[in-house]
């Protein structure tokens, strides 16, 4: 990965303040999804946190899966983080899954229930949701709650061989029904589930709850510092119940961070997962979606996704960031990198009367006006050209500076052109522009040293590639979707356009799915996977400028 600057943070803080009293003596963190779904933006916060870490104090960082719902989680997903992260730039040093603790986490249960701290539990799922109580009344305990350690260690492993149906018993922490905390009313941390494991197969048909198997996953691997979003932070009194009551040299502490909330997007993945088997995107990696696969197919680089995470920061408190500094950070990095072409989206042809029929010549254009080094193409001018429609008005409003009769502009890196006349269709639509070149004034300046207001960009109409662009915008229109009722109410009916038979100029024929370019005053424009040798598919990744709410 390229050698970048890791900016300090709170956590930073943290953990300096505790290798300089001894209390840890290394650091070592970890990446742990579940794998029920793809990564989104979200997510790369938690990622970028995790590794940076590990990074700036040369340590560890892990990627471990917390699998420990089977009926929720697939192999795909396993695959796509994977894919996601060495995308972004981070390699981890072991590959773990929560799964295979099982058997550790399982001597854990069994620990506590010898210790008197673990019972199994016949209340329903809604019995014990009423009997926990609420913010400002104590629950109850269970009246299974005092069985005898004999009787909860034969229950317990007569769910294991799979005697009793889902959701007839759980295994439950014993802690205190009085707490302040709800999470701490005794717990559930182990339920029945009769389905098989993606890992484990058949082996289990009880599996431990999250809040049960993280705390001891961590610990297990020598996690120092177990870094997590700000909604896990009435969740640490009972990881840290946990560890203590399992016993560890070196605990992990939990630290937590406030998670990434960005406006005009969902990051649920109950809801992403919605909107895909609802058909309102095409799938995970829609370039409408947040998610990262999202973002890559769009033409989002690694490079500004991570910019933007650090421009973000760390900090203890929750906040909503605008997604347009998203786009700028995307804009400015593909602004330093991207190729320069000429695409025109709504061909309006253009015919230069004075230019000798059957002739053309070749100019040699840079590919990055700020980057010599990018090299230069040939573009191809003749008498038959191509320009965008809006380029032309039959009558032009005030301060419009490109085509109309009588007017000239230049045509970039090549004449100064003039509008003559035009020609329309039986309704009234402009056809074609009927104008005439200056020789004099190759490469784009007259020697007559007169001024031109306009510089518009073409195609030469005998060596241009046709082409499809996709016009990607918010998928939202409301700033918190859902706020006011149902999200789908707030779907920007307008977040794609797709125009057919758009023009490219000549040389691009090679650009393969993934390769990025500025089309010259349309914006940053990305080739899809759905391209092909007849045919190539181009993804707006971003606007020249944000135009967002104008």
């Amino acid at each position: 990965m390229e050698e970048k600057k890791i900016s300090s943070n709170f956590i930073h803080d943290f953990i300096d303040e505790d290798l300089a009293s001894g209390v840890k003596s290394r650091v070592q963190t970890r990446f742990p999804p579940e794998p029920n779904g793809y990564l989104h933006i979200g997510h790369a916060k938690a990622l970028c946190i995790d590794f940076s870490t590990a990074e700036k104090y040369n340590g560890i960082c892990n990627l471990r899966f917390d699998d420990t719902n089977p009926s929720r989680e697939d192999v795909e997903y396993i695959d796509a983080i994977k894919e996601d992260i060495k995308w972004l730039g981070f390699h981890w040093d072991n590959v773990f899954f929560a799964s295979s603790y099982f058997d550790f986490v399982y001597d854990c249960a069994i620990k506590l229930i010898k210790d008197g701290k673990a019972y199994v539990d016949d209340l329903s799922a809604d019995e014990i949701r009423e009997y926990r109580g609420t913010l400002t009344e104590p629950g109850r305990e269970s009246p299974y709650r005092n069985r005898s350690v004999e009787e909860n260690l034969d229950l317990f492993k007569r769910m294991t061989d799979g005697e009793f149906g889902n959701g007839e018993k759980v295994l439950r922490a014993k802690i205190d029904m009085s707490s302040p905390n709800l999470n701490m009313r005794d717990p559930v941390i182990y339920r029945i589930s009769h389905v098989s494991h993606h890992q484990t197969g058949d082996k289990w048909c009880v599996y431990p709850m999250y809040d049960f198997a993280h705390p001891l996953s961590d610990a297990k691997e020598g996690v120092t510092f177990s870094l997590c979003s700000l909604e896990f932070e009435n969740h640490r009194p009972l990881y840290n119940w946990v560890v203590d009551q399992i016993g560890f040299d070196e605990p992990p502490r939990q630290i937590e961070f406030a998670r990434l909330n960005i406006n005009y997007c969902v990051t649920s993945k109950r809801k992403l997962l919605e909107m895909v088997n609802k058909g309102i995107v095409s799938g995970w990696d829609d370039p409408r979606m947040i998610t990262l696969c999202g973002m890559r197919r769009r033409g989002y680089s690694a490079a500004a996704v991570r910019d933007f995470i650090d421009r973000v920061g760390v900090s203890k408190a929750d906040s909503t960031v605008d997604y347009g500094l998203l786009e700028a950070c995307v804009r400015d990095d593909l602004n330093a990198k991207a190729p320069r072409a000429m695409a025109v989206l709504r061909p309006l042809k253009v015919v230069i009367d004075n230019y000798p029929e059957g002739q053309s010549e070749d100019f040699e254009v840079e590919l990055h006006p700020e980057h010599p080094e990018f090299g230069t193409r040939k573009v191809t001018f003749s008498r038959e050209l191509y320009v965008e429609q809006d380029d032309f008005m039959a009558e032009p409003v005030k301060k419009y500076f490109r085509l109309f009769p009588g007017n000239e502009v230049r045509f970039k890196s090549a004449y100064f052109i003039k509008c003559n006349s035009y020609d329309t269709d039986e309704n009234g639509n402009v056809t074609c522009l009927h104008c005439t070149y200056d020789p004099e004034s190759r490469g784009g300046n007259s020697p007559d040293g007169r001024k031109v207001k306009g510089t518009i960009h073409w195609v030469n109409a005998n060596d241009c590639k046709q082409c499809e662009v996709r016009l990607y915008d918010r998928l939202f229109s409301a700033e918190e979707p859902g706020k006011n009722g149902d999200y789908f109410d707030d779907l920007n009916p307008d977040s794609l356009e797709v125009i057919e038979n758009c023009l490219l100029e000549g040389g691009f024929e090679n650009a393969k799915p993934g390769d990025t370019f500025q089309f010259m005053r349309n914006g940053y424009f990305c080739v899809d996977k759905d391209s092909t040798e007849d045919k190539l598919v181009f993804n707006r990744t971003v606007a020249l400028n944000s135009s967002w709410g104008k």
